[in-house]
């Protein structure tokens, strides 16, 4: 049933507007240059896909803007790109990137829809959804044949059902540690793929950087991403379990930025802001208590990062302030 009134947006869909169009021309920026420099032509397929996507979703967000008359996002543009840089990433690392954007893309848009209301937002909405999940599974099929993804771990399938008989199911300090649950192992191998390819992206960022405070930003990301995942490797590596590829080796030693110094700080932000998103995803979904410790510790280190990059960004006048609601202290006053 069609409505027969113009509803005005919601604060949830402007919300969610600002960030799509924000973040995709971003990663807009990230495909033209990849695009540039990628040399395999099944991996080129996959980042011209990419950027195919990310142009649609940019158009369909902006009629949006356009039929409201709202002021679209600056967001990210040519001045923030410059495709003949050098080469600064592998073609493997770019297609592992375009895989986890996809997967980033997945869980922000379904996260969105039920919040939206007004069915041209919803459009925009399983629009990125949709092509998120085209564009995984063209990543990971492309990852697949090259032998370049990374399963998760193999247990063995249960062959019976079993339930929970003790409380030290939850425990997990000192001695009392059962083995990891399958739930808990690929939230542990996840976490520990994403800062594998953050810390990656942070060794080129600071190498590329112009800015010393932006560097010495980058570096400390680089540290934090490689503390993580030596934590998450040894919960893997306490059970016997494999842990995933890490991508240092997939970056080159230019120094010559491909992105200016605004796109990579909010790039980290962003990255920061969906790490803490699946350390709380993963906080839920593990009952042993050790594993509750480690994330909510590792949350608040990450946390206290994005609050730094949020200040280095303002006192660049890099940060793009989201649509906010009328100060009505400030309309009231005589």
């Amino acid at each position: 049933m069609e409505t027969n009134h113009h509803a005005p947006l919601t604060s949830s869909e402007i919300s969610v507007l600002w960030g799509f169009y924000t973040k995709n021309s971003l990663a807009l920026c990230m495909m033209r240059y990849f695009l540039e420099k990628v040399e395999d032509p099944d991996i080129r397929e996959v980042i011209q896909l990419a950027l195919n996507h990310q142009q649609k979703d940019l158009s369909v967000a902006e009629e949006v803007y356009h039929s409201e008359q709202m002021a679209i996002p600056v967001g990210f543009t040519d001045e923030d790109v410059q495709p003949s840089a050098p080469r600064l990433f592998s073609d493997a690392f770019m297609l592992e990137y375009v895989r986890q954007l996809a997967v980033v893309s997945i869980a922000t848009s379904g996260a969105a829809i039920p919040f939206v209301t007004r069915s041209d937002v919803t459009k925009v909405c399983h629009t990125v959804l949709q092509q998120g999940t085209e564009l995984h599974e063209k990543a990971k099929e492309t990852l697949l044949s090259k032998g370049l993804y990374n399963r998760p771990p193999s247990i063995p399938a249960p062959n019976h059902v079993d339930f929970v008989e003790k409380q030290s199911f939850l425990a997990g300090f000192l001695r009392e540690r059962r083995p990891l649950s399958a739930v808990e192992i690929s939230h542990i191998f996840m976490n520990a793929q994403t800062n594998g390819m953050g810390k990656a992206l942070m060794m080129g960022f600071a190498q590329a950087a112009k800015d010393t405070k932006v560097k010495k930003f980058f570096v400390r990301g680089k540290e934090i991403a490689h503390k993580h995942m030596e934590i998450f490797h040894s919960l893997l590596v306490e059970e016997d379990l494999p842990s995933p590829k890490s991508w240092e080796d997939q970056i080159t030693d230019s120094t010559v930025s491909p992105f200016s110094d605004k796109l990579m700080t909010f790039h980290t932000t962003t990255l920061i802001d969906s790490g803490i998103g699946n350390y709380g995803l993963a906080t839920a979904a593990s009952p042993r208590r050790d594993l509750g410790a480690d994330y909510g510790r590792l949350m608040l280190e990450v946390a206290q990062m994005a609050k730094d990059g949020a200040n280095l960004m303002i006192d660049n006048g890099w940060l793009e302030q989201p649509p906010p609601s009328p100060d009505r202290e400030e309309l009231e006053k005589p």
